[in-house]
C-alpha cells in the first residue's frame, strides 16, 4: 500500500507537475502511511484548523515550495473549505484503491467511474501496465475511451474495436474464450455488446459471440453479392480487413469452413452466375463453384479463352488459391491448349515442312496437354475437372495427335529412305555437334536424357535461361528408326556401320562392336578423335560428386557423356506409366540441377539431347488405336508396341516397311513401323506411353546447347502505380491499377510486392496484399492488376494528411521490406469520433 501511495503522489508532483497536493483521509486510517511517506523536495503539512496560516505560508512565504497537505477526516464542503481556491488550482490525492489506480493510470479524475465500476479488471498489474501504455500513447477523452482500452487489454488487441473483434475471432477459431470470460469478469460485457451494436449493427436479446461471428460471415457474403445483410456495411469492411490480414488467415479459414455448411453456402451458390463470384473469396466453396462452372463452360466451349485466362489470373489473389492452385493451373493450360489447337493449321507439303512446323509451334500442343494432365493429377481433385479432362483428352488424341500424324504419315509414305532434308540425322550427332568442340580443342559434356522429347527440352531450355548468366538454344534433330533406346544411344556415339545384332535381340552394333553399357560406349567415344580422353557415366554419379571431384573429372577428360533416365524409366512400365507427367517434371529439375553442377566444375560447353521421343495419352487406348493386321514374315526377331524387326517381312496393311539400308543401317534386318500413332498388341507392356515409331513426337528430338555468360543478364519486371484522376481518398476504400511494364520472359523475371496504404510515419492504414507480377502476355492490358484497399481504424488518426500507397519489396529472405514505389494521396473523409480512441 505504501509503495502505491508513494508512486501515486510522485505522479501528481513529478509527472503532472503539481506544486500543492491535498490528501483527505476520510476513514482516518492512513495516518501511518502519511507519516511514513517521504518525497524528495516536498514539505509535508497537516490541515488542523490552521487554514489561514497555511494559505499565507503556501502563497506568500514559500511560493515555490512543493507541499503535501494532509487532513485527517473527510473533505469539507465547498462552503466550509477555506482553502478551496488553492485546492481548485492544485490536485487532490485520494488514497482508496480506485483512486490509487486512477493516479497510477494518469487519467483525469472525472473519468474515475470507469475505474471504480470494474475493480476486477484492475487487480492485475499486467493489465494495469498495458492500460497505462494505452493512456500514455493516446490519453482518454471520455469514460468510453477508458472502457474501450480496457476491452483491448482483455482481448490482447492493439486498441480499437476492430482489433478486439479480430482477437476474439482468433480465440473462437481455436475453441477458446479466455478473453470473453475476462471481459465478463471485468464487468464490461454490456458495454462490449453496446459498442458492437453501434459499430456493426448487431443486436440480439441474448447476444452471443459465435452468433455474431456467423452473422458477420453471412452479412459480408450477401452484401458482397449485392444482397441485404443482417449487419451493416461497416461490418463488411471490418470483415474484409480481417480476412485480408495475413496474421489471422488461419482463424479466417477455420471459421469460414465451419460456417459455409451451416449457412448452406453451396446451395446458395448454385443459383448464382459464377462471374459475379470472381472478386470474392469468403468461402472456399466459392472457388469450387467457379471451378465447376469454368470446367463446364470450357467443356461446352461457351466461354472464350481470353476471359478464362483473365479469370484464372484474378483468382490467384483469392485467399484459397493455394488450395486450388493446381486446378486453376490445369484450367489455364487447358485453355491455352484449346486456343492453340483452334489456331493450328495441321497441314504440310513435305516431311521437312512437317518437322519445321512441329519444332516451331505444334510441339506446344503436346506440352500444354502434358502440363494440363500433370496439374490435374497433382491437384488430387481430378473429379472436379472430369468434364474438362474428357474434352481435352478427346481433342488432343483425335484432333491433334491423330490428325497431325495422319497428315505426317502421308508424307512419310512417300519416302524411300529415312532422311529429312535440311535436318541433321541422329547418327550424325557426334560429327555435327559434339566433335565441333573437339575440332577446336574445346572440352564438351553431352547429357543424354532418355525419352527427352522436343517439347520437354523446350521447357528445360526456358528453365535454364531463367538462371543468371546462363544461355541456351534449341534445334531439332531427327531420331533414327526405329525410335528406341538401343539404336538411339548408339546413334549418338561416334559411329560407323551401325547394325542390328544378328541374334534376334534389339541390340545395336557399331563397326561390329557392342554399344551396350557404359564401358562399351566409353570405348567407342574415345575412338571418335585420336587421343581423346573420354568418360561415360550415369547422371546420379555426376550429381553426387563434390565440386572438387567434378573439377578433377573435367580436367582429366576431353569429352564426357552423361546418361540420365527419368522419363523412360517411368513410362516403360505398366505400373508407372501413369506417373509419366510427374517424371517429366522431375527430369527437367534434374537436368537444370545437373547443368548448374557442371558449370560449378568449370564446364563451359554442354549439349543435352535424347535417344528418342515418345507418344503419351493419359486415357486408356481405344480398340481403334491398335494396328489391325498382325505382322508376318520369314522370321520375326523382335516385336514392340511401335515396331517389328525381322527378315523377309511381308508388306502389312497399316504399316510402313523399311530395309536396314533405307534406315542408314547395315545388315539384312527389316523393320515394320505402324502408321501414324497406331500400336501393336503386346502382352504385359503399357500402351499409353510408347516409342519406336515414326510419329513427330517420337522422332523430332532436341539438341539443346547450353553456355554461361560472363556478366549478369537477369532483370525483374518493373511495376507502376496507376492512380485515379484525383489523388483524394474520400471514403473507406480506394481502387487503383497496378501495371507490370514488361512481360515476363526467361531473362525478365517476375516480382513479388507487398501493397498497402501507409501514413508518413509508416503506420499501415489499410489492408496489405502480397501481389505477384509474373504476367507473360504481350498485351499491355492483360498486365494490369486492379486492386482495392480498405482503410482500417488507424486511418482516422491521419485524416486531412498526406498518405501513401506503397509497393514494398522483401529484402532477400528476411522479414524486412523496402519501398519499391510510392504514390501520395490526400486523405479527406468523414469519420466518427465516437467509434475510435
Amino acid at each position: 500500500m505504501s509503495d502505491r501511495i508513494t508512486a501515486g503522489l510522485k505522479r501528481l508532483f513529478e509527472d503532472q507537475g503539481h506544486r500543492i497536493v491535498f490528501w483527505y483521509d476520510a476513514d482516518r486510517d492512513l495516518r501511518g502511511e502519511f507519516d511514513a511517506v517521504e518525497l524528495a523536495g516536498v514539505e509535508k503539512l497537516e490541515i488542523a484548523n490552521n487554514e489561514f496560516g497555511l494559505k499565507y505560508r503556501l502563497l506568500r512565504q514559500e511560493p515555490k515550495t512543493r507541499f503535501l497537505l494532509y487532513k485527517e477526516g473527510a473533505e469539507p464542503t465547498p462552503a466550509d473549505n477555506w482553502l478551496l481556491d488553492v485546492q481548485l488550482a492544485s490536485a487532490v490525492f485520494k488514497a482508496d484503491q480506485a483512486a490509487i489506480w486512477v493516479a497510477e493510470l494518469g487519467i483525469p479524475a472525472k473519468y474515475e467511474a470507469a475505474v471504480r465500476e470494474h475493480p476486477d479488471f484492475y487487480r492485475s498489474q499486467k493489465r494495469l501496465e498495458r492500460l497505462r501504455a494505452f493512456e500514455q500513447d493516446k490519453p482518454s477523452r471520455s469514460e468510453k475511451d477508458v472502457r474501450r482500452k480496457m476491452l483491448a487489454v482483455c482481448a490482447g488487441a492493439d486498441g480499437d474495436l476492430d482489433t478486439v473483434i479480430e482477437a476474439l475471432l482468433g480465440e473462437l477459431a481455436d475453441g477458446r474464450d479466455e478473453s470473453l470470460r475476462l471481459i465478463a469478469r471485468s464487468g464490461l460485457m454490456a458495454f462490449f455488446w453496446k459498442e458492437v451494436e453501434t459499430a456493426y449493427g448487431y443486436s440480439d436479446d441474448q447476444p452471443d459471440f459465435q452468433d455474431y461471428a456467423i452473422a458477420l460471415f453471412e452479412s459480408a457474403y450477401h452484401r458482397a453479392l449485392g444482397d441485404e445483410g443482417r449487419l451493416n456495411a461497416e461490418a463488411s469492411l471490418m470483415f474484409r480487413r480481417w480476412a485480408n490480414n495475413r496474421h489471422w488467415s488461419g482463424a479466417f479459414e477455420t471459421l469460414s469452413q465451419q460456417y459455409q455448411e451451416l449457412l448452406k453456402i453451396e446451395d446458395d451458390l448454385q443459383k448464382r452466375d459464377f462471374r459475379v463470384l470472381m472478386p470474392h473469396d469468403h468461402f472456399d466453396a466459392m472457388d469450387r463453384q467457379i471451378i465447376r462452372s469454368l470446367v463446364e463452360a470450357m467443356a461446352t466451349q461457351t466461354v472464350n479463352a481470353g476471359d478464362v485466362l483473365r479469370w484464372v489470373r484474378e483468382r490467384r489473389q483469392s485467399h484459397w488459391y493455394k488450395s486450388y492452385e493446381d486446378i486453376y493451373q490445369a484450367i489455364g493450360y487447358a485453355t491455352e491448349f484449346q486456343q492453340a489447337l483452334a489456331e493450328a493449321n495441321l497441314t504440310m507439303n513435305s516431311v521437312s515442312e512437317g518437322v519445321k512446323r512441329y519444332a516451331a509451334s505444334w510441339y506446344k500442343l503436346d506440352q500444354l496437354y502434358r502440363k494440363f494432365i500433370h496439374h490435374m493429377l497433382k491437384s488430387g481433385q481430378a473429379g472436379l475437372l472430369r468434364p474438362l479432362y474428357e474434352s481435352v483428352e478427346k481433342r488432343y488424341t483425335t484432333n491433334f495427335v491423330l490428325a497431325v500424324n495422319d497428315a505426317w504419315q502421308d508424307q512419310v509414305n512417300r519416302l524411300e529412305d529415312w532422311e529429312i532434308p535440311g535436318y541433321v540425322p541422329q547418327r550424325s550427332f557426334y560429327r555435327e555437334h559434339a566433335s565441333e568442340f573437339r575440332r577446336k580443342d574445346q572440352k564438351v559434356v553431352v547429357i543424354i536424357s532418355d525419352a527427352l522429347r522436343y517439347e520437354v527440352a523446350e521447357e528445360c531450355l526456358r528453365k535454364i535461361r531463367e538462371l543468371n548468366r546462363f544461355d541456351a538454344d534449341l534445334k531439332p534433330m531427327i531420331a533414327s528408326l526405329p525410335s528406341y533406346t538401343q539404336l538411339g544411344m548408339a546413334s549418338l556415339l561416334p559411329n560407323s556401320d551401325l547394325s542390328f545384332k544378328a541374334d534376334g535381340s534389339d541390340g545395336i552394333l557399331s563397326g561390329g562392336e557392342s554399344t551396350q553399357g557404359l564401358p562399351a560406349r566409353e570405348k567407342i567415344l574415345a575412338a571418335g578423335r585420336a587421343g581423346d580422353r573420354a568418360k561415360a557415366m550415369r547422371a546420379e554419379e555426376a550429381m553426387n560428386m563434390a565440386v572438387s571431384e567434378g573439377k578433377e573429372l573435367f580436367r582429366d577428360h576431353d569429352i564426357i557423356y552423361i546418361y540420365h533416365n527419368q522419363i523412360d524409366a517411368a513410362g516403360d512400365k505398366v505400373a508407372t506409366e501413369g506417373n509419366l507427367c510427374r517424371a517429366v517434371e522431375d527430369a527437367i529439375d534434374d537436368l537444370v540441377k545437373l547443368v548448374r553442377k557442371l558449370t560449378s566444375a568449370n564446364v563451359t560447353n554442354i549439349l543435352i539431347t535424347a535417344d528418342h521421343g515418345f507418344l503419351y495419352q493419359h486415357q486408356a487406348l481405344d480398340e481403334s488405336d491398335f494396328a489391325l493386321a498382325d505382322p508376318q514374315g520369314d522370321e520375326i526377331l523382335s516385336r514392340n508396341r511401335r515396331f517389328v524387326l525381322g527378315r523377309g517381312l511381308k508388306p502389312t496393311a497399316g504399316m510402313k516397311k523399311f530395309t536396314s539400308a533405307q534406315l542408314g543401317l547395315s545388315g539384312d534386318v527389316e523393320v515394320l513401323i505402324p502408321n501414324s500413332i497406331n500400336r501393336l498388341r503386346r502382352q504385359g507392356s503399357g500402351s499409353r506411353y510408347v516409342h519406336g515409331g515414326a510419329s513427330l513426337q517420337e522422332i523430332v528430338i532436341p539438341v539443346l546447347r547450353v553456355g554461361k555468360q560472363r556478366t549478369a543478364d537477369i532483370s525483374q519486371v518493373s511495376v507502376q502505380i496507376i492512380a485515379p484522376g484525383k489523388n483524394l481518398i474520400t471514403s473507406g476504400q480506394i481502387a487503383v491499377s497496378l501495371y507490370q511494364v514488361e512481360p515476363v520472359s526467361e531473362k525478365m523475371q517476375g516480382r513479388v510486392l507487398l501493397a498497402g496504404l501507409y501514413a508518413e510515419d509508416g503506420t499501415a492504414i489499410s489492408d496489405e496484399h502480397e501481389l505477384t507480377f509474373d504476367f507473360r502476355s504481350e498485351n499491355a492490358r492483360e498486365r494490369e492488376m486492379p486492386r482495392s484497399f480498405l482503410l482500417n481504424r488507424a486511418a482516422d488518426g491521419y485524416n486531412g494528411k498526406t498518405v501513401y500507397l506503397k509497393l514494398r519489396e522483401r529484402v532477400g529472405k528476411t522479414t524486412r521490406f523496402q519501398d519499391y514505389a510510392s504514390h501520395p494521396f490526400q486523405l479527406k473523409r468523414n469519420t466518427s469520433i465516437d467509434l475510435d480512441f
